[in-house]
């Protein structure tokens, strides 16, 4: 695996790289201290499997930096760690494509699951962000109660749902209620068609937690 990092913290560098090596062992590891190199090296013809970028590093051109990076590694996962766990910060930075917002303030067991999540297909978004958004009625596709959930989905796709909440794998799903892969993406298929949203993002904010 081939891993890019930007960030203007020579430690967290290299802490991030000794927790991504517990990803995947033998990967092979490209560092940049601020945005004008990070973009340099992510167009320099290299293909990476994971870009990792901090917010406001020296050169952060604002949110179009996203954009910017997976227009040089349309294959690579492009993902946000930082110290900001502001909302929209979340918001914009997943509208300019990133796969995931990872916190700085995360233990290494939620880094961990969170970068499994993203190489399973998913989107990582911070689950205290989540429960801000379901509280906001702008950001809620409908304003759900309780028997109008129950209505929508059966009992197995509630629990589903709320896994997928927790910012667990389809794997991690599988395992916990005793399916298949498969048979937790049709019940994600189903779901996302009764709520009438697109991804595990928006379905994971359209209704708030039990």
């Amino acid at each position: 695996m081939r891993i890019l990092i930007g960030d203007d913290h020579v430690l967290f560098r290299e802490g991030l790289r000794r927790l991504l090596e517990q990803l995947k062992d033998g990967s092979d590891f490209q560092e940049a201290s601020n945005f004008n190199e990070l973009l340099d090296m992510a167009a320099a013809g290299e293909t990476y499997d994971l870009v990792l970028t901090d917010l406001r590093m020296p050169g952060w051109p604002g949110f179009e930096g996203i954009a910017m990076l997976r227009e040089r590694q349309p294959d690579a996962k492009v993902v946000v760690v930082s110290a900001s766990e502001a909302h929209g910060d979340v918001r914009d930075a997943l509208e300019r494509g990133a796969a995931g917002y990872i916190p700085k303030s995360s233990s290494v067991k939620i880094m961990l699951s969170a970068l499994d999540l993203i190489f399973s297909g998913g989107v990582y978004v911070p689950p205290t962000v989540l429960r801000e958004s379901v509280s906001e009625p702008e950001t809620r596709s409908m304003p759900p109660s309780d028997p109008a959930l129950e209505q929508l989905l059966t009992q197995r796709q509630r629990e589903v749902l709320e896994r997928l909440r927790e910012g667990k794998s389809n794997k991690q799903i599988a395992h916990e209620l005793g399916l298949s892969e498969g048979t937790v993406k049709i019940h994600m298929t189903a779901i996302f068609k009764s709520l009438g949203v697109r991804n595990r993002t928006q379905a994971a904010m359209a209704f708030p937690q039990s």
